[in-house]
């Protein structure tokens, strides 16, 4: 509240023999506290925050697929996926706690909307005494009485509205919040589950290697005995299938540590857990159109958390600074009292009417310093609610090039498998035939088994691209569960 002295020789006061009239006082005082509540209540006008795309990167979005659509997780063409992420959402520990987070916000909110109604007390007492003093007879008193008060605070300025405001918006937040929760717990199960998938994939692969790895061993045992291979090519050969046996070890331990991730999500014990089978090759990598870049506002959870954050704290800015004015309160009471004990007969009554008016003369200025703090805290919101958008822009780019390069590479990378399986057949039948060299079967073999396990690779790389794609996308969007 700035003050400011009225200036020497100007009117700071009536002269003697000037008097206010107490309506016309009444008025200016009133018209005085109005005013200030316009210049302390009035909240600063909020400009964009980020100048949102037209579109996306043209090169990176395909015209003809389809738009999001809620249940995302049945464009993989995976039953054993929608059970998984059916079973994560009537388990996960993660979505009870967001659920209880929205229970406590909604209490809160109730809590807020209490402040409007008036506080009503009621009383009933009734009490008797005896007093005895020397030379005086003794006396007794006995009384009853019973009232009834109610108080209601007239909320001029606005503070209550504005903290109502601020529960509902702190309750929006806390719903957006749990969609981000749900389509964090949707999107790692998919994740993880395609990662259990392609490492039963690559174990199968380098199962395969293996056999080839024996298989190749006993056609030089046998060059052996025959006399037409060396000791140092089946030593050689030796080696690779070792090499092959080692190789198992690190995916066995990789599947194994995937499927514990995956129970957690599912929120089962770890121990023992193996989710169900599937065949990694039958995914299907869905496509989408990601829409307009404007769309990510209303289609994202946690710029929508954001969003409502920022007008909790706008509300918070205006109850803060309504707290500085003065509080108008109304209150009436009756009473019944008699001088009987356990008894209201022909009692006396009593009626009272009170208007109040309460200001803080002197507090060290913490009130002030909680309104800077608010209003601290709704800059740091306002940046947040920014970067937040910036971040969503980067990543739906992200996920949209990341789509598109990943699908270019694993068709480049099936016909260098299919050159590979091609150079090994060819490298094999050279070698039992005789007109061929150990090494080029051993380069063969190496460059195949390198190519099938870099194209599962690559087809994981295409599947989390998509889920990552879908998750910067905002996922599908549901309704928040019931409280009741």
């Amino acid at each position: 509240m700035n003050m400011k002295h009225p200036r020497r020789g100007a009117a700071a006061t009536p002269s003697r023999g000037q008097h206010l009239r107490p309506g016309k006082a009444g008025s200016a005082v009133f018209l005085a506290l109005l005013l200030q509540a316009c210049a302390v209540t009035q909240d600063p006008a909020r400009g964009p925050v980020v100048d949102m795309p037209a579109q996306w990167d043209a090169t990176a979005t395909t015209a003809e697929a389809p738009a999001l659509t809620t249940a995302w997780w049945q464009g993989f063409g995976s039953p054993a996926l929608v059970q998984l992420l059916d079973e994560a959402q009537a388990g996960s520990a993660d979505l009870r706690i967001a659920i209880e987070r929205m229970r406590q916000a909604d209490i809160a909110l109730q809590q807020a909307g209490i402040a409007r109604l008036p506080s009503v007390g009621g009383s009933l007492s009734t009490s008797t005494g005896r007093s005895d003093a020397a030379g005086t007879p003794s006396t007794s008193r006995e009384s009853t009485s019973a009232g009834l008060s109610v108080s209601y605070e007239l909320d001029l300025w606005g503070r209550i509205a504005a903290g109502v405001r601020a529960g509902e918006a702190s309750f929006e937040a806390s719903q957006h919040d749990w969609r981000t929760a749900r389509l964090t717990l949707l999107s790692g199960v998919a994740s993880n589950y395609f990662l259990w998938l392609n490492t039963s994939e690559r174990l199968d692969i380098a199962r395969r290697n293996l056999e080839i790895a024996e298989r190749v061993l006993r056609i030089v045992e046998a060059r052996q005995r025959n006399g037409v291979a060396t000791a140092l090519e089946v030593s050689q050969q030796r080696a690779t299938v070792l090499s092959a046996r080692t190789a198992l070890i690190p995916l066995e331990l990789q599947q194994r540590q995937t499927a514990s991730a995956l129970a957690l999500l599912l929120g089962r014990v770890p121990q023992g857990y193996a989710p169900a089978g599937g065949e990694f090759a039958q995914l299907r990598v869905p496509t989408l159109a990601p829409g307009l870049p404007s769309t990510l506002l209303t289609r994202r959870p946690d710029l929508a958390s954001a969003e409502s954050q920022l007008a909790a704290a706008d509300a918070n800015v205006a109850a803060a600074r309504a707290a500085l004015l003065p509080s108008v309160s109304l209150s009436g009471s009756v009473g019944l009292g008699t001088s009987a004990l356990l008894s209201l007969a022909d009692p006396t009554r009593s009626v009272s009417l009170g208007l109040s008016l309460a200001q803080s003369i002197f507090d060290g200025g913490r009130q002030r310093l909680q309104v800077r703090t608010t209003e601290s805290q709704r800059v740091v919101l306002i940046e947040n609610y920014g970067k937040t958008i910036r971040t969503a822009l980067k990543e739906v780019d992200d996920g949209l090039g990341n789509l598109s390069r990943s699908e270019q590479q694993e068709s480049l990378q099936r016909e260098l498998v299919a050159q590979a399986r091609r150079s090994l057949e060819l490298a094999e039948l050279r070698y039992r035939e005789g007109s061929g060299d150990l090494l080029s079967v051993l380069d063969a073999q190496r460059t195949l088994f390198s190519a099938l396990d870099a194209l599962s690779t690559q087809k994981l790389s295409r599947l989390t691209a998509a889920v990552d794609l879908y998750k910067a996308l905002g996922g599908d969007w549901v309704a928040s569960p019931s409280l009741s």
